[in-house]
């Protein structure tokens, strides 16, 4: 019964910053590799970060040096830091959980806008 919950989504203007979090439940959650993925309205799923349980990072590129993963094991916790937001950052963003199989969020809402 794994449970993956995202929150933090909202509408900011370009250059604002928000911060997702994912709480997880029902796992290990130190025995997971996490992260995040983001879904556009009429595009495919992307990738975005991910982090290993050893706490080792990856970042698509259009997002590196902007956005931040990290976890917190002992809050069963992971976030995106998200800065310096631009207009094709809007999507809808997952979090995922990924031991033997991969786990999904609902997700959140994230609208950068004018």
């Amino acid at each position: 019964q794994v449970q993956l919950v995202e929150s933090g989504g909202g509408l900011v203007q370009p250059g604002e910053s928000l911060r997702l979090s994912c709480a997880a439940s029902g796992m290990i959650f130190s025995n997971y590799n996490m992260g995040w993925y983001r879904q556009a309205p009429g595009k495919q799923r992307e990738w975005v970060a991910s982090i290993s349980t050893g706490g080792s990072t990856r970042y698509l590129d259009s997002v590196k040096g902007r956005f931040t993963i990290s976890r917190d094991n002992a809050k069963n916790t992971q976030y995106l830091q998200m800065n310096s937001l631009k207009p094709e950052d809007t999507a809808v963003y997952y979090c995922t959980a990924t031991y033997w199989r991969a786990y999904w969020g609902q997700g959140t809402q994230v609208t950068v806008s004018s």
